[in-house]
């Protein structure tokens, strides 16, 4: 058996104390005032998910103070949930802890056990292999969450399909679909077959998009961001200008766009 090697953490000693005194504040406030004492786990949810979003807005800008700020907001709520599961007497944070410690040590055969492996794509195949008999779903697919957002959806459907073996031999082969599928949108004429055919196109370029080390949901992000400057550029120039938004012709807006590339 394989013995991790763990360097010694000097600050061990506060991040306990550090992580102790946030429990000691959820158990003051869940006790004491009105509006944490009000809070259910589905009361949380809606929260939790735009806690998320926010950070993900502060990875994307590379702000790293905004991401230490969202990262307690999300420790917050962890906290938060296992305190209000505590009270059912279901688990407590200790459980919650030790859960995710043990998983880690389960599929992680190669660094706690005596599994070889010969790279990360190795490492990713055992994970989904261990996986599917833990959970011990019917299908390889069975752990995406149905409420994911489309894009990200197909991500972990076509990594999850690779875990398993199946998936293309070379980036050549998907782009070839990405070019087949481009062809059977451009040659449909029925609207319904036609957003079928959209969203097979979509599905082949984030395919390649894994091909190539791009992550879609983040590359798509960064145009929308590139837009929404460019655009608001437009806004402002033009209003400087004496002009107005909706009565400019194509050709004036397209000139302060052009200007908004250079910067």
């Amino acid at each position: 058996m394989n013995t991790p090697l763990s360097k010694p953490d000097l600050n061990r000693e506060a991040k306990l104390k550090a992580f102790d005194r946030l429990l000691t504040i959820m158990d003051e406030l869940r006790e004491n005032c009105p509006w944490d004492k009000k809070q259910t786990m589905e009361s949380l949810r809606h929260l939790t998910i735009e806690e998320t979003y926010e950070l993900s807005d502060a990875i994307v800008e590379n702000d790293l103070n905004e991401v230490k700020k969202e990262l307690g907001d999300l420790i917050l709520h962890m906290i938060f949930y296992a305190r209000i599961a505590s009270e059912k007497k279901e688990f407590d944070v200790a459980d919650v802890l030790n859960g995710i410690s043990e998983k880690l040590i389960r599929r992680h055969p190669h660094i706690y056990g005596d599994e070889k492996v010969d790279g990360e794509q190795d490492v990713k195949e055992n994970w989904e292999k261990i996986k599917l008999k833990e959970k011990g779903n019917q299908s390889v697919l069975g752990g995406v969450p149905k409420s994911l957002p489309a894009l990200v959806k197909a991500m972990r459907i076509q990594e999850k399909a690779r875990g398993v073996g199946f998936d293309w031999d070379n980036q050549d082969q998907v782009w070839d679909k990405v070019k087949e599928e481009l062809n059977e949108f451009q040659s449909e004429t029925d609207h319904q077959k036609q957003m079928g055919e959209f969203g097979d196109l979509l599905f082949s370029l984030i395919n390649y998009a894994r091909f190539v080390d791009i992550n879609p949901e983040e590359a798509l992000e960064r145009t929308n961001k590139k837009f929404i400057k460019r655009f608001k550029y437009l806004e402002q120039e033009s209003q400087k200008d004496g002009k107005q938004m909706g009565e400019m012709t194509l050709a004036e807006m397209d000139a302060y766009w052009e200007r908004a590339k250079k910067l």
